[in-house]
This record gives structure tokens, C-alpha cells and sequence, in this order.
């Protein structure tokens, strides 16, 4: 794993308390276009903390979160407690160590492999492989992203702040993940599907949200700490903070093995 993506391990609470989690809109339609239900089961796919994990809950299926951060599956097992769903979400939701390279898995064991922010990590082909050799014949493969809106003013501000330190960590804007899974025979297209998020925050969530990043995570507290004092200062007197998102998720089918 790159430096920075282990940045996330000392992030993990930033990354709970700061992060959005996914539109209704998008969760709907994972659920209706991956076709899961009780009796499927969905992979999470470095999972975090478990912003996506717990949405996928209320369908049903089992759900299996595969993240190799020790503090992030922390994080999630809490989640799963705080969300009041207890002894029945720890049944349905299975947290174990594991990369997207190497899952542990069993083969075609799952109807669904989602990957909520993170993809672009590992948009390799070992990874692509592994999502293969996990999903069933004509499983999906479905890739979420949440982006800033930056013609609003504070997500503008954030961006003009950080731009000098994101250097070469990976991002979901380069398009090298889209490239890496077209080039992959073994999936094909099933849609794409867009909707607007608006994470609403007050100051110290919107210092946790830029803390959670991982290149901001990874610096100086000499450096860190007076940028964090910045973006505190963009909340002005007080008060929520209203941070709008595009979210989009992207699925991919994985063809039958026994294609020629």
C-alpha cells in the first residue's frame, strides 16, 4: 500500500466523524441494478469505516466489508453498534482484513463488489482480477465516487488549499481507473447513475473532513496544523456548513467465464 493510503489508519476518526456517506438515490439504485436482496451477498470493498457497509443493510443481503486498515475496521464494527442495529447487523455484516488484491475470498461467491471512494488505489490488474475471480458469472462490479462541487464557494476554498500537497496520490479525476477497467475483457459496461449530495457540518466537521484526506493526513503537524486553522476559518462565525457533492456510481458486469 502507498504511504498515503496508510495515512487513513491515523485518519480513521477524522475519516468517521468528516466523511458524507452516499445519496438515498444512489444506494437505490446499487441495490435495484446489482439485484440485492436476501439470500445475495455484496462485497464492500475496502470498506473504511463502513459509510457505504451500513447503507447497503436495509436490503438484505449479506454483506461482507473487506478493508486491510486495522483503526478503519474499528471504526466500522462501532458504526454498526451506534446505528442501533446490534446483534443483527453484526450477523448480516462480516468485517474481515483483506486487499483488494488479495480478498480471501472464495471464488464466485458474490453477487456484487462495490467500491465506495477508493478504487482509484487499486485500479490495477491484480485487483480487477481478484474482483473477477470473487464475483459470480454476470455479477457486478459497481465503483462510487463522491465529488466536490467546486462552483460552491467552500468546496472551491478547500480545493485552492490542499491543491499544493495533493502531488502524485492517486485520484478518481485522472480517469486511470476507467482506462484500467475497459481495458479488462472480463467486464463490461451495465450503467452509470448520478446524484447530488449536500453534507451538511459545522466547524470542527469541516476540519475533519479535509483531515481525512489522505495526503493531508500524511503531513507535519507543523504543516497540517496551520492549513486545519485555515479551513476552520472558512465556517466564518459559526453554524452549519452546507458542502454539496455530485455522487456517481459506475457498474460493470463480469462476463461468464466459459466466453469465447
Amino acid at each position: 500500500m502507498r504511504a498515503e493510503a496508510l495515512a487513513f489508519e491515523k485518519a480513521s476518526q477524522a475519516y468517521e466523524r468528516g466523511r458524507p456517506g452516499y445519496p438515498a438515490d444512489t444506494v437505490e439504485w446499487i441495490v435495484r441494478t446489482a439485484g440485492l436482496g436476501p439470500g445475495r451477498t455484496v462485497v464492500d470493498l475496502a470498506a473504511g469505516t463502513g459509510k457505504l457497509t451500513t447503507e447497503l443493510l436495509a436490503c438484505g443481503a449479506k454483506v461482507v466489508a473487506v478493508e486491510p486498515l486495522a483503526e478503519m475496521r474499528a471504526r466500522l464494527a462501532e458504526r454498526l453498534e451506534g446505528a442501533g442495529e446490534g446483534v443483527a447487523a453484526r450477523a448480516q455484516v462480516e468485517i474481515r482484513e483483506g486487499l483488494a488484491e488479495d480478498t480471501g475470498l472464495e471464488e464466485a461467491s458474490a453477487d456484487a463488489v462495490t467500491v465506495a471512494q477508493a478504487f482509484h488505489w487499486f485500479a490495477n490488474e491484480r485487483a480487477l482480477a481478484e474482483i473477477a475471480r470473487v464475483l459470480v458469472d454476470e455479477g457486478l462490479m459497481i465503483l462510487v465516487w463522491n465529488r466536490r462541487d467546486l462552483s460552491d464557494r467552500i468546496q472551491s476554498a478547500i480545493s485552492r488549499l490542499t491543491a499544493p500537497f495533493v502531488g502524485d496520490t492517486p485520484s478518481h479525476k485522472s480517469n486511470e481507473w476507467r482506462a484500467a477497467v475497459e481495458a479488462d475483457e472480463r467486464f463490461g459496461p451495465a450503467g452509470e447513475h448520478s446524484a447530488r449530495l449536500e453534507q451538511v457540518v459545522d466547524r470542527q466537521g469541516l476540519v475533519d473532513r479535509v483531515a481525512s484526506t489522505s495526503y493531508i493526513a500524511s503531513l507535519p503537524d507543523t504543516v497540517r496544523l496551520p492549513l486545519l486553522d485555515e479551513v476552520a476559518a472558512l465556517a466564518g462565525d459559526g453554524g452549519d456548513v452546507r458542502l454539496p457533492y455530485l455522487t456517481t456510481a459506475y457498474a460493470y458486469r463480469r462476463r461468464r467465464r466459459d466466453r469465447r
